[in-house]
């Protein structure tokens, strides 16, 4: 009875309904493979996702606001995943960037979803996933994916998006070399924020030379935008640029399979999270010594029937 009514929340997009949904999912509740296998796959085919990611103090949360501010303006219902980091004693999330977005706080067509990574990547990726279904199944045309940091679990959580948006700011140090080999690779969009400090014209033209090395360092079909998030610079241009982006996937081919490999990748977390139990209780009850190669007794404890 309970997910019915969750259904008609998502129909009716009640925010409430929506926000109970993705909780189920997050709790690996029963209730949740209904709710999931309910939705209308249709919207969820339309639905676009960017990701966007980059290093702390790039200014993620308040250019995300202005993309926000851009598409309800094109009466596009936009839904937001924050993945925050947490704390690592509460395991609550981190919220204080989410107060950047609070000028959509009383707007029903923008719903923002925050999910604590809780120092783990087990599991996020998956959760991640279904609620950018749920969020697309209650009629979001735009979900945005707003990850913090560039860590091995962003890049994962990352791959969910159709389209993918690197953030970077002038003064921030090493973090383009830090990246070549990661975000670099995935990146869509190039994005100099925080145009207006110094540093941002040679941070721009450093990021183009990259981006046109192509291979296994760059995408040599990404473009390289700038942007002053905070006075709203550059959006309409960016915008536009996400608009290009998402419609030469579409007719090439490349967006369907970047949503197989995500689906294959979440698929494998959802495993990961089901057979984790079993494994733990077995590694607990297995009576031998804390010596020797942690991964040799993994190979021991996987063979057993």
């Amino acid at each position: 009875m309970m997910s019915e009514q969750i259904l008609k929340g998502l129909r009716d997009r009640d925010p409430r309904g929506i926000a109970r949904a993705i909780s189920l999912v997050e709790e690996n509740d029963p209730q949740a493979d209904e709710i999931l296998s309910s939705l209308d796959d249709s919207l969820v085919d339309q639905a676009t996702v960017l990701g966007i990611t980059g290093p702390p103090g790039a200014g993620k949360s308040t250019l995300t606001d202005r993309i926000i501010s851009n598409y309800r303006l094109q009466g596009k219902r936009v839904g937001v995943i924050a993945v925050d980091p947490s704390s690592p004693l509460s395991g609550g999330a981190i919220l204080g960037d989410r107060i950047r977005m609070m000028g959509h706080a009383l707007d029903q067509d923008v719903v923002v979803r925050s999910m604590a990574a809780r120092g783990r990547l087990g599991g996020l990726c998956a959760a991640a996933g279904a609620a950018v279904r749920i969020l697309a199944g209650s009629g979001c045309s735009v979900i945005i994916i707003e990850t913090v940091g560039v860590g091995q679990s962003e890049m994962d959580i990352i791959r969910l998006a159709d389209i993918t948006a690197l953030v970077l700011a002038p003064g921030l140090g090493d973090d383009i070399q830090a990246m070549k080999a990661g975000l670099l690779e995935v990146a869509d969009l190039l994005i100099v924020n925080k145009a207006d400090c110094a540093g941002a014209e040679t941070l721009a033209m450093d990021m183009e030379s990259i981006a046109r090395e192509g291979g296994e360092k760059g995408n040599e079909n990404a473009k390289v935008y700038t942007t002053v998030a905070s006075e709203g610079k550059g959006i309409e241009d960016l915008i536009a640029g996400i608009e290009t982006v998402d419609a030469s996937h579409r007719k090439s081919g490349e967006r369907r399979t970047r949503r197989d490999k995500a689906y294959d990748l979440e698929v494998l977390d959802w495993a990961i999270e089901m057979i984790k139990p079993s494994i733990i209780e077995k590694i607990k009850n297995s009576g031998t010594e804390r010596k020797g190669d942690p991964r040799l007794q993994a190979v021991k404890l996987l063979e057993q029937k």
